[in-house]
């Protein structure tokens, strides 16, 4: 017997007495844990009714209530009769008309694991609910969602039940007949074409379209604001999405000093970074970038980012990059692309790219030749992103960027093949809440049989190696590595170290070198957007470590 009594204040308290038809069957009721103590006689039916059905579901499936009495005023008596207890279940269905095997075969690690064949499968009795329940949604999911599922025709075979299965569905499936987007109206329909990948005349399921609303993560300007819904009509299944615009234009601005190591005074540099997204509902983005920098050097970007051109997969992104090295030389160069993004998180392009550079020296120098020169390339780009919009600290998990190019370099006197090779990414990795590593790498390869300074990569500064003065280094090739160790010290601040390595090689000086930086440097939410401050101090191979050397970088990102 299985019994505890208590009084409750005002009104009585009934205590539930259950009990077999002998001391083992009453032992396995008492394992369920039923509760004993009531507060009238309703609750004292509703919980025999719930042991009756866990009962059923533990394998007792000839589980009858003999009787249910009062004892006396407090006291309520049930008997129950267990029966045989049955372990295992094997299930038959008609495979020609429900193929089910091919279910099984695609979910390989849930419960059926390989208790399959064409006419039946078999499971544990506690698991044949759950088993039930994933073939009903694996039919609703092919547009069946009125689907019922129901065993008959029970063959006992203690400890084995078998089974057959009976399945009630419509003939024809249900497919989505109209999208209604609610909230975010605008939403530009070839994303929810090509990027959700939600279009009419799909067989309607639900689990499939919550899991590609998942793909709004990977992009800025949008986002779910509740689940979908679907309202069912005799002749058609209408679809409601739920979204809202979010900002996501930015304006990131950058300050920089650093003492001169020539005059000792203070030099400043700095640059804008305005990206426009969004603002015409296709999904576009136009980026503008200004720099400038304490060696007289003047960079300004132009680019424009179309997505899913005439409803297509296909999407175009044309560049324009002006460059000017004091009274040197001028550098102009247009690019343009068709890209494809494969999955949300991956993209690939293929296109063009024109360059041209003049030389603004009267008079030639041998050691660093400058000449007008006009290239040509095709080129093959791979992009792999992959944001963390839950954090604005770090609104971005991983980004990759690879650019393969190909083409010729034409001067006044020669005609040079050339092979380029780009490189960007950098990847965040969380050790807990409150601690994670943040690792970066990019550079840049050009393959030549001769080279021109005003035709090298120059990098250097705040999103390069940071210590040294923007865009300072020039190399035909060179790798950067970032590292940051950082620690949150609130859902806000952030601090962390900075440790930076490059390695160069500059052909047209014969020089190869190892560069290093070293720093601190801290991030914190503002009103105003994410100020970031960083303090580095760069040393090559040669050189020793000096204060002088150190670089203050200030820069702010704002999202409007």
């Amino acid at each position: 017997m299985y019994c505890i009594n208590i009084n409750l204040g005002f009104g009585q308290t009934l205590t539930l007495k259950i009990h077999g038809q002998d001391s083992l069957e009453t032992q396995q009721i008492t394992r369920t844990g039923h509760k004993t103590l009531h507060p009238n006689y309703q609750s004292v039916h509703n919980e025999i009714a719930h042991l009756k059905t866990t009962l059923l579901r533990k394998g007792y499936i000839e589980t009858k209530v003999l009787s249910t009495a009062k004892a006396n005023d407090s006291l309520v008596i049930s008997e129950f009769s267990l029966g045989q207890k049955f372990d295992s279940i094997k299930v038959y269905y008609n495979n020609d008309i429900h193929p089910l095997k091919s279910y099984f075969k695609k979910h390989p690690n849930t419960i059926f694991n390989h208790n399959f064949n064409k006419n039946y499968f078999s499971c544990k009795i506690e698991e044949v609910e759950t088993a039930l329940n994933l073939i009903s949604l694996e039919i609703s999911d092919s547009g069946h969602p009125f689907t019922t599922l129901k065993l008959t025709n029970f063959i006992q075979k203690a400890p084995l039940l078998e089974a057959t299965l009976t399945i009630n569905k419509t003939k024809e499936a249900r497919t989505i007949d109209n999208i209604i987007v609610k909230g975010y109206e605008k939403f530009p329909k070839t994303f929810l074409k090509h990027h959700l990948k939600i279009t009419t005349g799909k067989p309607f399921s639900l689990t499939q379209i919550k899991k590609q609303l998942n793909h709004l993560n990977q992009i800025r300007f949008a986002s779910k604001i509740k689940d979908p819904e679907a309202l069912f009509t005799k002749d058609s299944t209408l679809l409601y999405l739920y979204l809202e615009k979010t900002k996501s234009n930015h304006f990131d601005g950058f300050l920089g000093f650093g003492t001169n190591e020539e005059t000792g005074s203070i030099e400043f540099n700095g640059y804008l970074n305005l990206a426009l997204n969004n603002n015409l509902n296709l999904g576009e983005t136009f980026s503008l970038v200004y720099k400038s920098d304490e060696n007289d050097q003047r960079t300004f970007n132009a680019n424009l980012r179309v997505p899913y051109l005439f409803n297509s997969p296909i999407g175009t992104e044309l560049q324009l990059n002006l460059f000017k090295k004091d009274s040197s030389f001028t550098t102009s160069q247009q690019s343009a692309k068709l890209f494809h993004p494969i999955s949300p998180k991956n993209t690939v392009s293929a296109g063009i790219k024109s360059t041209t550079s003049n030389n603004l020296l009267t008079t030639q120098n041998t050691l660093f030749p400058l000449s007008d020169y006009d290239a040509f390339f095709y080129t093959v780009n791979y992009t792999y992103q992959n944001l963390n919009i839950t954090s604005r600290l770090f609104p971005k998990k991983t980004q990759l960027d690879l650019e393969l190019s190909s083409g010729k370099r034409t001067t006044d006197q020669t005609k040079s093949n050339q092979i380029g090779v780009l490189f960007n990414g950098f990847n965040i990795f969380a050790l807990n809440n409150k601690n994670n590593v943040f690792v970066g790498a990019h550079g840049g390869h050009l393959d030549s049989p001769d080279y021109l300074e005003n035709e090298l990569y120059r990098f250097g500064g705040i999103n390069s190696i940071r210590g040294f003065e923007e865009n300072s280094i020039i190399a035909n090739t060179y790798a950067v590595l970032n590292t940051e160790y950082r620690y949150l010290v609130s859902h806000s601040i952030y601090v962390h170290t900075i440790i930076d390595f490059a390695y160069l090689e500059n052909h047209l000086q014969n020089h190869k070198a190892n560069l290093y930086g070293f720093g601190l440097g801290f991030g914190v939410l503002t009103r105003a957007g994410l100020l970031k401050f960083n303090y580095a101090n760069g040393k090559n191979d040669t050189q020793k470590f000096k204060f002088s050397n150190s670089q203050v970088h200030l820069s702010l990102t704002a999202f409007f």
